[in-house]
C-alpha cells in the first residue's frame, strides 16, 4: 500500500508567504524557494507563486498543497502582503480578500478579529522577528500583516465558517504546520469550536448530527439555531467527550439507524472503515425485548436497514431500541458531567425511526 502524503496547513503557507514578503520589502529581493522554521523542528521550503514590491508594501503568494488529504484549500493561493506599522504596535494582522473576520464569542479570538488562529499568528509573529533580526531591522518590528485568499469567500462556504460565526472567507489554521492524510483533525478542531461557540452564546442545548437528512430531522425536531448544530460527521467521541469536559446542559446525537446502532455497539468512530454494524447486538435487543422469533431472523439480516424492515414488519420499535442502547453509551462516556443527552435515529429517507431520551 502507497504511503499517504502529507501537505501544508494555510498557516504554513502563510508564514512563507510572510517570511517571503517581509524580506522583500527589507531587502528589495524575494526569497524563491523559502524555508521556514515549524514545530517539531521541521523547516520546509515553498515555492513562491506569486511576487510583487511596490515601494511601501510587498506580497508573497504560496500554493497550498494539503497532500493526499481532501482538504477544500487544497490548491488555493495563499497570499501575504506586508508593510510597515505604526510605531509601538508591534506586529499586526489584517483579513484581505477571502480571509474571515470573527463576529461571534466563544473562538480563541476576539470578535471582530481577522480569522488567524493563534498558532500560525506565532509562526509569523516569530518569522517576521527572525528576518528583521537578519537584516538589521531590529528585534520588535512593527509590521502589518495582511492574509488573502483569492476565491476564499466561496471556498469558506464549505466549511464550518458561516455556523461558527466567521463571515467574508476563510480561516488561516494549523497547530504544526503539517496537515496528516485522513487525520480528521481539522474536522474534530471545528466540532470543538462549534462547542465553545454555543456555550459562549448561552445555548442550553447543542445537536451533533452525522449528516444533513439527520440535522434537518433534529432541528425540526427542537427548533435549534444553525449555532447549536454540530456537524459531527462520524465523530460521536469527539463531541461527547468534548462536551464532558465542557458541559452543555442537553446534547442531542442524530443520524442514521446504521450509525446509531455502531454507537448502540460502543462505538465512537462511527465511519464505514473503522467500524461495523453489530446485527447480533441488534438481534440481542430485539430478544431482550421478548420477541425471540424476529431476533433469529435479524441475526441473519443482510443490513441494518433490512433488520429495520423486519422489525417494521413485527411492529417492533427496533429504532427506539437501538437509539435507547445507543444513549447509555453516551451517557457513560458523557460520565459525571452535567449533561443530559438523547438520541434520534432516522432512515434514509428523512423519516424518524427511533428515539430515546427525554
Amino acid at each position: 500500500m502507497t504511503d499517504l502524503r502529507y501537505g501544508w496547513t494555510t498557516g504554513a503557507c502563510a508564514t512563507a508567504a510572510t517570511t517571503a514578503a517581509y524580506t522583500a520589502l527589507l531587502t528589495g529581493e524575494f526569497p524563491d524557494p523559502v524555508t521556514i522554521a515549524l514545530p517539531k523542528g521541521r523547516r520546509p521550503a515553498f515555492a513562491l507563486a506569486t511576487e510583487e514590491l511596490r515601494g511601501d508594501a510587498a506580497s508573497a503568494g504560496v500554493v497550498k498543497d494539503a497532500g493526499d488529504d481532501p482538504d477544500v484549500t487544497h490548491g488555493a493561493l495563499i497570499v501575504s502582503t506586508v508593510r510597515a506599522g505604526e510605531p509601538g504596535t508591534g506586529v499586526t494582522f489584517r483579513a484581505g480578500p477571502g480571509v474571515g473576520t470573527v463576529t461571534l464569542p466563544g473562538l480563541p479570538l476576539d470578535v471582530g478579529e481577522p480569522a488567524v488562529n493563534p498558532v500560525p499568528r506565532e509562526l509569523m509573529t516569530e518569522a517576521v522577528r527572525r528576518v528583521a533580526a537578519e537584516h538589521g531591522a531590529g528585534d520588535a518590528p512593527d509590521v502589518v500583516v495582511e492574509l488573502s485568499v483569492p476565491h476564499g469567500e466561496e471556498m469558506a462556504r464549505h466549511t464550518w465558517n458561516p455556523r461558527l460565526g466567521i463571515v467574508g472567507g476563510l480561516s488561516v489554521l494549523g497547530t504544526t504546520g503539517v496537515v496528516v492524510p485522513y487525520s480528521c483533525s481539522a474536522w474534530i478542531d471545528s466540532i470543538r469550536r462549534g462547542v465553545d461557540v454555543a456555550r459562549a452564546l448561552g445555548h442550553n442545548h447543542v445537536a451533533g448530527a452525522v449528516g444533513s437528512t439527520s440535522e434537518k430531522v433534529v432541528t425540526e425536531l427542537y427548533g435549534l439555531p444553525d449555532t447549536a448544530l454540530l456537524d459531527m460527521g462520524d465523530f460521536a467521541g469527539a463531541v461527547l467527550k468534548y462536551v464532558r469536559r465542557h458541559p452543555v446542559p442537553r446534547l442531542s446525537i442524530a443520524g442514521g439507524f446504521a450509525k446509531m446502532s455502531k454507537l448502540a455497539a460502543g462505538h465512537l468512530d462511527l465511519h464505514s472503515k473503522r467500524s461495523q454494524v453489530d446485527l447480533e447486538l441488534v438481534a440481542d435487543l430485539v430478544r431482550e425485548s421478548g420477541h425471540e422469533d424476529l431476533a433469529a431472523e435479524i441475526g441473519g439480516a443482510n443490513t441494518a436497514l433490512h433488520a429495520l424492515e423486519l422489525a417494521r414488519e413485527h411492529d417492533v420499535p427496533l429504532g427506539d431500541l437501538v437509539a435507547d442502547r445507543a444513549r447509555r453509551v453516551a451517557a457513560d462516556v458523557l460520565a459525571d458531567a452535567p449533561v443530559t443527552v438523547d438520541i434520534v435515529a432516522v432512515d434514509r429517507a428523512g423519516t424518524l425511526v427511533g428515539r430515546a431520551g427525554p
